[in-house]
């Protein structure tokens, strides 16, 4: 029997520490939180110094009975959820639920990895319970409870039904929002660039811009400026001005943190930070290496932190030695500076160990596994790494009043990039690498060959991607590690942004709820106010702040703004504003209604008339129809020409007999701009109901078969993630007869479990629930 009780978050990880533990030792998994605030009210008492209310997770009931009788014969309870905030409220959780915090040895114990080494040593020197971080963790639970439970049915009676607002995620729309405001109130300003081609006494020819005129910046601003500066200088001498060489040095990168590698994964992997963070859990976790077993393959994910314990700084300098010259080896260990802001509660994210090399274990890893976990291993290496030198080469051209630039390096040594180089949202100069410039002297004189003008307009900012909007959170101390994978999926869950070809474009609701809060909600959507509220759970944890009076401050302020706003808030009520319009199909005023592409025009007779179309604003912002792009793409049903509508999934083509004519075709805009139908492409598979050809469709789930008879036929079959066709269960036939035609009822399976369905369909579609076995009544 065993006498000492571990409990961890997740089956993987039971599974990775139970090789190390001998049989003194039983380990089970909690499942994630075990404990939960209600979702059907507030929770929390703000007359009891707000006090929470948890509630036991409904699914969760059966872990807790076998974690009770566990806890029962247990001499020593360990309690190993991640080494966090949230692992740190899932402890306590757990202690008070099973009663272990009364009457027994009740200990926390941290995993940075999973280990054999980390797991004993962390077990032979046991920590309490953390209560100042399980503070933070509740502090920033109720404040979002607060905020998400009382902001929203304000937005639901002035907007729109079902919204919701968030503390921090309001403030990351809100910074989307406003780079797009940004990007529309841009006007791009003219200017021209003048490049060159010089040929001096030595070859080869080479390339330099003009960089100042009269001495100062140049600044060309239109064709006419641009074509009287190129008569002058075609017509000049020039010669060398000034040389400048130099050796420089670029130094190796720490390893990742929490936020470096979701931005890294995002442009080198193109992963989303939700997935990198899924990815990077099961490393953690343990991944089944064959006779090894489940191993840990990397330290825990969520940090702010560069160190580096002392033992893996030697491993990987032993690496380093043994796999490169000396030359790539520094004399000391490289240590990186954290900011003031890190909690440096972790190490940074690193291979848990040296001795598995991602080649070695690639056959036992996915392929996103494997990509992210060779990238956290060659950043790892390449901090550890002496720089990379360059050979940069400065020369100056002057000439007519003017000096033009070229500028060149080579490389000298690789140094850290032999391992790894960090990508870049937008292309760089880079400064000229690896150009060759000719061996010249100062005051050579040297032949214009070529000049070109070239016309450029300024450009608006950019929008975030993740890895950018990751980076501006972290920059301006909004979130924390373990929170911007969660804030960039809830934004995109709840429809106020999208995300389109890796950018992040604000939805039409997205601005006006945003609007709405930024007016009525100063403090809450302030980013500085966001920041220090960041700053105060930080000083809770540390035992600097206290929970209760965090709480206090930040109501009294929270519930003056939301008293205003019940009263004051603009109400926008989305759901319909009428227009000067009139519907040609009944006469009845056109109305603006709100769906989940954004705004459009609908008839104010729906459903009796179902007329609807897009709608732009005039240069007075009136409102006007939004003219129907016809196509000379043609219906292969009726003939009739087929227009461009908008959808869900973007631009498609439509019958213009719709509503007679239901037939659609995929559409893409080629280079020209033109609309260029995508036919659905035929399968080998055939109806089973009229004998026509499948063709692959997409719809709200994914891709699946549907009949080229449609919408006569509409027979459809599911496809797999292999792309094959889902084959149906054969259909068991229950006892119970359709009311309805007479036929056997079978049972089949839907999106909410099992039920009983007419075999007769799709002519007869009555379908009914299960009847309950007495036993179960």
């Amino acid at each position: 029997m065993a006498n000492s009780l571990i409990v961890v978050e997740s089956p993987t990880k039971v599974k990775t520490i139970k090789k190390f533990l001998g049989k003194d030792f039983q380990v089970l998994a909690s499942m994630g939180h075990i404990m939960d605030l209600p979702k059907s009210s507030l929770g929390i008492d703000l007359e009891k110094d707000f006090e929470p209310t948890y509630h036991i997770i409904e699914t969760r009931k059966k872990v807790i009975a076998e974690l009770k009788k566990a806890a029962k014969d247990a001499d020593n309870i360990y309690l190993a959820p991640d080494p966090d905030r949230e692992g740190e409220a899932i402890a306590w959780h757990i202690a008070d639920v099973i009663g272990a915090k009364k009457n027994k040895n009740v200990y926390r114990v941290l995993f940075n990895d999973l280990t054999k080494n980390t797991v004993l040593e962390a077990i032979q020197r046991p920590l309490p319970l953390d209560f100042d971080k399980y503070e933070a963790q509740q502090t920033r639970r109720i404040l979002d409870r607060l905020v998400g439970y009382q902001i929203s049915p304000v937005l639901w009676e002035k907007v729109k039904r079902g919204l919701s607002a968030g503390r921090v995620q309001s403030v990351a729309v809100r910074i989307i929002c406003e780079r797009e405001e940004e990007i529309s109130r841009f006007v791009p300003e003219e200017y021209w660039n003048l490049a060159a081609q010089f040929e001096a006494g030595a070859p080869p020819p080479f390339d330099a811009k003009l960089i100042r005129i009269g001495g100062k910046k140049a600044k060309v601003s239109n064709a006419e400026e641009a074509g009287k500066l190129a008569a002058e200088i075609r017509s000049a001498e020039f010669s060398v001005e000034k040389l400048e060489k130099k050796e420089v040095k670029r130094s190796a990168l720490p390893p990742f943190t929490t936020s470096k590698l979701q931005q890294e994964a995002s442009r080198w992997l193109k992963f989303s930070a939700k997935k990198t963070m899924s990815v990077a859990q099961k490393l953690y976790e343990g991944i089944e290496l064959g006779k090894e077993g489940s191993v840990g393959l990397i330290t825990y994910m969520r940090t702010d932190s560069y160190r580096i314990a002392e033992e893996p700084l030697a491993a990987v300098r032993g690496y380093i030695r043994e796999n490169y010259s000396d030359a790539y080896l520094p004399q000391k260990p490289h240590a990186y500076k954290n900011t003031q802001k890190t909690q440096d509660a972790h190490e940074a994210i690193r291979p848990s160990s040296m001795a598995f090399k991602p080649q070695d274990i690639k056959p036992y890893l996915t392929p996103d596994q494997f990509r992210l976990y060779q990238l956290i291993w060659n950043r790892f290496v390449a901090s550890q790494m002496n720089p990379a030198i360059f050979d940069q080469t400065t020369i100056d051209i002057a000439g007519a009043n003017c000096t033009f630039r070229a500028q060149g390096q080579v490389m000298k040594f690789p140094g850290f990039t032999i391992v790894y180089t960090e990508d870049k949202d937008e292309k760089e100069d880079e400064n000229g690498a690896d150009k060759l410039l000719p061996d010249v002297r100062e005051n050579e004189t040297v032949k214009l060959i070529k000049l070109d003008t070239q016309q450029k307009f300024t450009q608006p900012p950019p929008r975030f991607s993740e890895a950018s909007l990751v980076r501006e959170l972290e920059e301006n101390g909004i979130g924390r590690p373990s929170t911007y994978a969660a804030i960039l999926s809830t934004i995109q869950d709840r429809e106020y942004v999208r995300l389109e070809k890796g950018k992040f474009f604000p939805t039409e609701l997205g601005k006006v709820v945003t609007e709405l809060l930024v007016q009525s909600f100063p403090s809450i959507l302030d980013m500085a106010f966001t920041a220090d509220m960041e700053n105060k759970l930080d000083a809770i944890e540390s035992g600097a702040n206290q929970r209760v009076r965090t709480l206090q401050d930040f109501y009294n302020l929270f519930s003056g703004e939301l008293s205003k706003a019940k009263k004051g808030m603009r109400n926008v009520k989305l759901e319909e504003t009428p227009t000067d319009l009139v519907c040609e199909k009944c006469n009845s005023p056109m109305v603006i209604k709100w769906g989940k592409n954004g705004r459009f025009l609908c008839c104010s007779k729906y459903p009796e008339c179902k007329n609807t179309k897009n709608f732009t604003h005039d240069e007075n912002g009136k409102v006007q129809h939004m003219e129907t792009r016809t196509t000379e793409v043609k219906c292969n049903k009726c003939g009739k020409d087929m227009v461009v509508k908008e959808g869900r999934f973007g631009q498609f083509l439509a019958c213009s007999g719709y509503p007679e004519c239901k037939s659609t075709m995929n559409a893409t805009i080629n280079e020209n701009g033109d609309v260029v139908a995508q036919e659905a492409p035929h399968t080998d598979e055939v109806c089973d109901l009229c004998g026509k050809p499948m063709a692959v469709k997409r719809g709200r789930y994914g891709q699946f078969l549907g009949c080229t008879g449609y919408p006569e036929c509409k027979n459809i079959k599911r496809l797999g993630k292999d792309g094959k066709v889902i084959q149906k269960a054969e259909e068991v036939l229950s006892d119970e007869v359709c009311d309805l035609c007479g036929k056997p009822m079978a049972v089949k399976r839907g999106r909410y479990g099992q039920f009983l369905g007419c075999t007769g369909y799709p002519e007869c579609k009555n379908i009914k629930k299960i009847p309950r076995k007495k036993s179960e009544e």
